[in-house]
């Protein structure tokens, strides 16, 4: 079977949709998120959708199932929030532990299906590394500048939790997304290289980060050019962009890395940008129209969908990507 790295060479990989789109189609009440783990827990819980890995974990095998069945050959675990700096708003940082290790199971199970299935088109699971709920390099403060919501030790211990957990459920490759503060992802890639290090094994590595604006800046306010020669230090599978903007806004930034980067680059643009109601309108189709365009251009080595995509949208991806070559990596 071969490597993700080999196939990177001769074919588009498709990276899954959102989670978080599926899971809110379930309409799941606060006791969804308690079952079997969290009953006397002393506070909400509804919207933590790490959670349901353990206590709904049919439904996010479901979720995986789809995007598989869609096309997809890589899958994110459910562990977005899955440090203990993000669990703290929740009062379960004790378990973090099995929220990563469980999600991290899961997929790997669905995905052994499809590979077992189908041998010539492997299944990889990606270990969802988010950014957390607090940024080291900006203050929450606006009267104190100099203040932090967090350090850089403390996101690094928070990470390694993070990655040996997935590590230990299994998964095949790690990515570190969402990326609005640098800071944050050079603590993640120093929790990995860490890990990597104490474990005595490497697995590959994923980089996305977010662009906030039209400006082309992340949210502490880096070019994409300066995101990437900050995340340039480490031995990348890929490194790319996500959320935030649709797939037409991502364009010119995608373009950016193309021109510049060593390593892979990925895409998994929102469907559209959210209207006033919070929801994401881009259809399928109108979302492929604008992906072609990456593709037309060769700009991208695996593509998928953040925010607002489903299986239909990624199937839609799938199927034109089958026609064209990856991008050449410098």
């Amino acid at each position: 079977m071969k490597t993700i790295q080999e196939l990177l060479k001769t074919r588009i990989l498709i990276l899954d949709g959102a989670m978080g789109t599926m899971i809110q189609r379930h309409k799941l009440e606060e006791e969804d998120f308690r079952k079997g783990w969290f009953e006397n827990h002393d506070k909400s819980l509804k919207g933590n959708n790490d959670l349901l890995s353990l206590t709904r974990p049919e439904i996010i095998k479901e979720i995986h199932r789809k995007y598989f069945e869609a096309g997809a050959d890589i899958a994110e675990t459910n562990t977005f929030s899955g440090t203990w700096i993000a669990q703290a708003d929740y009062g379960l940082e004790k378990h973090v532990y099995d929220i990563n290790f469980q999600s991290a199971k899961i997929a790997k199970e669905v995905a052994a299906e499809f590979t077992a299935l189908n041998p010539d088109k492997p299944r990889f699971v990606a270990g969802s590394i988010g950014p957390t709920n607090r940024t080291a390099s900006i203050s929450p403060d606006v009267n104190d500048p100099g203040f932090r919501g967090i350090s850089f030790d403390e996101l690094v211990d928070a990470y390694k939790d993070q990655v040996n957990a997935l590590m230990d459920g299994g998964v095949d490759l790690l990515l570190v997304e969402t990326v609005f503060d640098t800071l944050n992802a050079k603590a993640a890639l120093y929790a990995i290289d860490v890990v990597f290090e104490e474990r005595k094994v490497q697995i590959p590595i994923m980089v996305s980060g977010t662009i906030t604006d039209q400006s082309g800046r992340t949210l502490t306010g880096q070019t994409t050019e300066a995101f990437l020669i900050s995340m340039s230090h480490m031995p990348l599978l890929t490194i790319g962009l996500n959320c935030a903007l649709g797939a037409s806004m991502m364009r010119p930034y995608l373009q950016i890395l193309n021109q510049k980067a060593s390593f892979g680059v990925s895409a998994h643009p929102n469907a559209g940008l959210p209207n006033e109601f919070g929801k994401y309108d881009e259809t399928p189709e109108i979302m492929a129209v604008q992906i072609k365009e990456f593709l037309d251009e060769g700009l991208v080595n695996i593509i998928g969908g953040c925010c607002g995509t489903t299986p239909d949208h990624i199937r839609a991806i799938a199927q034109l990507a089958s026609n064209y070559k990856p991008r050449e990596i410098l």
